[in-house]
């Protein structure tokens, strides 16, 4: 997923979007939450009791998971809704989760039949049912909406997708509701992780509600999760979840969740030091300090009282987008060159106070460290990238580009050593910033020329770092990249049954990309997030997913 914190879906510290007038929040005397002003007048937000979690989260994109394509948004999505299963990370595997089970799948690798827990409800009392599945997958692929999902590739190996998505069709032919309980899925092709696509947050069910009004369905959202919206979201303000009392499964230990919409992450950080949030992400260059003044968690996953700042690696890459319709980054030449001069070591030293390591491809160590993922252009050369851009016919000033990053995410100090690092090398660079819904759709326009994202795994798998970043036809792929042979190598990859085989074929089609250089990567992140001690236990796992259904409060 799209990760928009320098935390960023995994890139998921993150990068945060909120607008400049977002509401304060503020703790009562009794340990209750209230919103502040800040600029304006937002409306006054519920009183919440002692038993809930105060969460720090910028604006997000989509709370409705149809568009689940960023982190902040991702983490309503995940406390409100319950997919067919889930990622376990204690056994590192798929689990069921809405299913019963882990599904069957037929001798071609074609079809999974998933069986249904009995009993499910949805938050307005409407039962959950494969009928609900295939309804909400279905919207991924509804060219319809007002605004189309941007998450869909995810189920582009699914028999019928590609019908719906352009309008050809008005249903998934692939995906059959056989009985109440029985949630039936035919792929075009084997895929081999397909079961962990399943994970996605995106592929939920939804109530009928979602069609009969969908505009109301985008500010609240009817889930079938452990926790529910108690009203719309509040924008730039705060979103609240309480919990379902008629949840099917273990009831959480928490009475509910409220969402703190902060302008940025140094505002955040003080409204935790002050006792107003439960857990922030910790601005750059105060990591050590934070440590040093809250104690590290054990595992830097988990925050428990005394061990609260979280360092863990996650499944995630900072990395910069290049626009390759642009005249002059249409040159791979300027690209490696761009790459070289990018001092990645003292990035991370120096911003995040070595708590981050240099990226040396768009795959995470985390997910593969095997040295054949390694871009030959991601070290830092600066004398290199000058020969490489002399020895093509460019001097000094001939290459202009625009930086362009969300201004709200904490990036400034990040930004300007990029544009030190190339300037170094003869290219002017000029920054460019916006609000983070404006900079998607830039992106999506195409109006930029090198931009920052983050990218999160969707699921721990090598073909979700590479597939929706640089298959032709994929919604991520927003430099346009299109090498034939990688879409051929990536599709073959993905029918590839034995796991050695299939990473062996990945990290052939990873060293591809990485001579071609779409990207330029960064950065691996790493948490740097701290919690109250108000927090006995609370997890925010590597895909910079926050667990309130475990959390307990001291």
């Amino acid at each position: 997923m799209a990760q928009i914190n320098l935390n960023r879906r995994q890139f998921v510290g993150s990068a945060l979007a909120a607008s400049a007038l977002a509401a304060l929040a503020g703790c009562t005397s009794n340990g209750g939450t209230t919103a502040g002003s800040a600029g304006s007048a937002p409306a006054a937000a519920p009183e919440v009791g002692e038993n809930y979690i105060s969460f720090y989260l910028s604006e997000p994109a989509y709370i409705d998971p149809y568009n689940a394509q960023e982190n902040q948004g991702t983490a309503v999505v995940r406390a409100t809704f319950d997919g067919l299963v889930t990622w376990d990370w204690a056994a590192n595997d798929v689990v069921p989760l809405a299913a019963a089970e882990l599904p069957t799948v037929s001798e071609d690798g074609l079809t999974y039949t998933f069986k249904l827990r009995e009993g499910m409800k949805f938050h307005n009392g409407d039962p959950v049912d494969a009928a609900s599945f295939k309804r909400g997958w279905e919207r991924l692929a509804d060219s319809t909406m007002k605004s189309p999902s941007e998450i869909g590739y995810h189920l582009a190996p699914v028999a019928g997708y590609a019908e719906m998505a352009a309008g050809d069709a008005d249903e998934i032919s692939g995906l059959v509701a056989v009985d109440d309980l029985t949630f039936q899925v035919t792929l075009t092709d084997p895929m081999a992780d397909f079961t962990a696509v399943c994970c996605h947050p995106g592929l939920v069910p939804v109530p009928q509600a979602a069609l009969d009004d969908p505009a109301a369905f985008l500010e609240q959202p009817i889930g079938n999760g452990p926790f529910k919206l108690d009203e719309a979201w509040q924008h730039n303000q705060y979103i609240i979840a309480s919990k379902f009392e008629d949840y099917y499964g273990e009831a959480p230990k928490i009475d509910g969740v409220y969402f703190s919409i902060q302008a940025d992450p140094d505002t955040a950080y003080r409204e935790l030091q002050a006792g107003s949030i439960d857990f922030a992400m910790i601005p750059t260059g105060q990591i050590q300090e934070a440590v040093d003044q809250y104690g590290l968690s054990d595992d830097g996953f988990t925050v428990t009282p005394g061990k609260q700042v979280l360092t863990g690696t996650e499944l995630s890459t900072y990395y910069l987008v290049v626009n390759l319709n642009d005249p002059a980054l249409s040159d791979v030449n300027v690209r490696r060159a761009i790459s070289l001069a990018i001092d990645r070591q003292a990035i991370v030293d120096t911003l995040y106070e070595g708590y981050r390591e240099p990226a040396t491809s768009i795959m995470p160590l985390s997910i593969d460290d095997n040295e054949e993922n390694v871009w030959e252009y991601c070290k830092y050369d600066p004398e290199q990238a000058k020969q490489i851009l002399a020895d093509a016919g460019y001097a000094d000033g001939d290459i202009k580009v625009s930086l362009s990053y969300n201004g709200d995410g904490g990036h400034e100090d990040l930004m300007s050593k990029v544009q030190q690092d190339l300037e170094a090398v003869g290219i002017t660079v000029t920054q460019d910033t916006t609000e983070w819904a404006t900079y998607l759709n830039n992106l999506s326009d195409g109006n930029y020329q090198l931009a920052r994202l983050g990218w999160t795994a969707d699921y721990p798998t090598m073909d979700n770092f590479l597939y929706p970043n640089f298959f032709s036809t994929a919604d991520n792929n927003y430099g346009g990249y299109n090498n034939p042979d990688v879409d051929a190598a990536m599709l073959a990859a993905r029918q590839i049954q034995d796991e050695e085989e299939r990473k062996a074929a990945y990290r052939q089609i990873c060293h591809q990309v990485g001579e071609d250089m779409p990207v330029i990567p960064i950065m691996y992140y790493a948490h740097n997030y701290v919690g109250t001690d108000r927090l006995a236990s609370f997890y925010y796992d590597s895909q910079t997913i926050p667990h309130f259904e475990t959390a307990e409060l001291a």
